[in-house]
């Protein structure tokens, strides 16, 4: 039945979207709660099921399990095609392990109207999955504005006190920003190469990569592309929805954004923007790595004044996110190994932050490091754990940080030695602010706040020891994904050399 009746990508786009949508029906919190993990579940086994098909190169028989392609749109050249190239299972499997991690942990917050909430955050998985199995451009733009719909909605409904204006800010942004995508996708359409009798164009991936592009088309187009994956991401300047977004938005909502979401923007770029707009990124690539490393100082000296726990986390990603922008834009075979590897590494990490930073909340009711102080004492466990996600998202060697970072800033160093200079000083910058949080949270003298503090539930211990193995087996030994991805960066690397 596998590759004859069904697909590994099109189950991890229906799993998501139709519990989603049944889940909308279970009044009961709690039932709607389990059936929301369960589904998770679900699309995690189906992932880790698919990495066993993933050596086409030695099998080709496993490409028809992976990828499928169904009439839709046939007079305009648009089919529902949808698969899985190694880039493809890495933020798949990201996108699969993470959202049980994020059920589990936020298991007792209560919500009003629970079913719509975990309703809303299943379609958001449906909309992410789309966008990293799509083939086809319409496709893909389809899942990114479904992704976005109800994120808005999770965040204006269910987030803090000034959570209208920042989501509407965010909507303004990111809504527009694909506007121009949609633009910019149309105009490559009308320049690709049929590829039936019935539609002079199409919109498959290939089709768009033998677009007749001319230089000059090219140069704009790759701006149109660029602005709408940049905000998504987000690269500086056009970063300023995020920080304030991730404070005012529910907990596993910001877990989803920082963790996933950004991925797409991440995603687009090495799917779509190098390999379709080779000319103009070989003109503007210094410019966008300069605004890259822009930004990780910027981001980087941000979080180093702030004092709320989310407001450094935020930025923080801000700034690793910036390091993976300038490693795209850098194109050689060693910074797109490094960006490749380092989205299921971030992924993990900033979840992980954000995880410990909302039991550090619940626990003491505050998040300014000013109040804070003393939890080693109280929580030695929780500090244990703290300590090795701190040392991942500060590259320490043998954490999964070490090995993505490594290699992007020798990809970086290859392209522009001055350029990769500037962004080595991030890695100091963040392992001032990430350890001072370390050293203001859990150490010092304990406050009113933390006095009472309880040692964390067994349930937080087994999401954070599987957090922890993970961060500590993907660096002492991150080869499997190095080899999955190898295949992806080859085939970008010939569209652009």
């Amino acid at each position: 039945m596998l590759g004859t009746y069904y697909t590994f990508s099109e189950l991890l786009l229906w799993i998501p979207l139709l519990t989603g949508i049944i889940a909308f029906f279970i009044k009961n919190s709690k039932a709607v709660k389990t059936f929301a993990l369960l589904s998770s579940i679900a699309t995690l086994v189906i992932s880790v099921i698919s990495l066993f098909y993933s050596d086409v190169a030695h099998h080709p028989e496993y490409l028809s399990y992976t990828n499928v392609s169904y009439v839709w749109m046939p007079y305009i050249g648009s089919s529902f095609s949808v698969g899985l190239d190694g880039m493809g299972f890495v933020v798949t499997f990201l996108t699969a392990f993470t959202y049980p991690l994020i059920f589990a942990s936020t298991h007792k917050r209560e919500y009003a109207s629970t079913n719509v909430y975990y309703g809303l955050m299943l379609l958001t998985q449906a909309g992410i999955m789309g966008v990293f199995v799509a083939m086809d451009a319409l496709v893909f733009y389809f899942f990114w504005e479904l992704a976005l719909i109800p994120m808005y909605f999770l965040c204006s409904r269910w987030g803090g006190e000034f959570r209208i204006r920042v989501t509407f800010k965010f909507f303004i942004y990111t809504f527009f920003s694909s506007l121009f995508m949609l633009i910019g996708i149309m105009f490559v359409y009308l320049h690709t190469p049929a590829t039936s009798a019935l539609s002079e164009h199409s919109f498959y991936l290939r089709s768009f990569y033998n677009a007749s592009l001319t230089p000059a088309e090219q140069d704009g187009l790759f701006w149109l592309f660029f602005v709408a994956f940049a905000v998504k991401m987000p690269i500086f300047p056009l970063h300023s929805w995020q920080p304030d977004l991730y404070e005012q938005s529910p907990d596993s909502s910001v877990m989803v954004l920082s963790g996933l979401m950004v991925k797409m923007g991440i995603f687009g770029m090495l799917r779509w923007l190098l390999p379709i707009f080779p000319d103009a990124l070989a003109k503007y690539q210094t410019f966008a790595i300069s605004i890259s490393v822009i930004g990780i100082i910027y981001a980087s000296c941000i979080a180093f004044v702030q004092s709320d726990l989310k407001k450094i986390v935020a930025w923080s990603s801000i700034a690793h996110i910036g390091l993976m922008g300038a490693a795209i834009f850098a194109a050689n075979d060693l910074s797109l190994h490094g960006v490749m590897i380092e989205m299921l590494n971030h992924g993990i990490n900033i979840i992980a932050l954000w995880i410990v930073v909302d039991i550090i909340e619940r626990k003491t009711g505050i998040r300014k490091l000013s109040e804070l102080g003393g939890l080693a004492t109280t929580s030695p466990s929780l500090s244990i754990f703290f300590l090795i996600i701190v040392l991942a998202n500060i590259a320490l060697p043998l954490t999964n940080g070490f090995v993505s970072e490594f290699i992007m800033f020798a990809g970086v160093f290859e392209y522009n030695k001055c350029l990769a200079a500037f962004a080595c000083v991030a890695v100091i910058l963040s392992a001032v602010y990430m350890l001072k949080m370390m050293q203001k949270v859990f150490y010092g003298e304990t406050s009113s706040y933390t006095v009472n503090a309880t040692a964390i539930s067994i349930n937080q211990k087994i999401i954070l020891t599987i957090i922890v193995l993970s961060i500590l087996i993907l660096g002492i030994y991150p080869e499997p994904v190095l080899h999955l991805v190898q295949d992806s960066v080859a085939a970008i690397l010939q569209k652009i050399k």
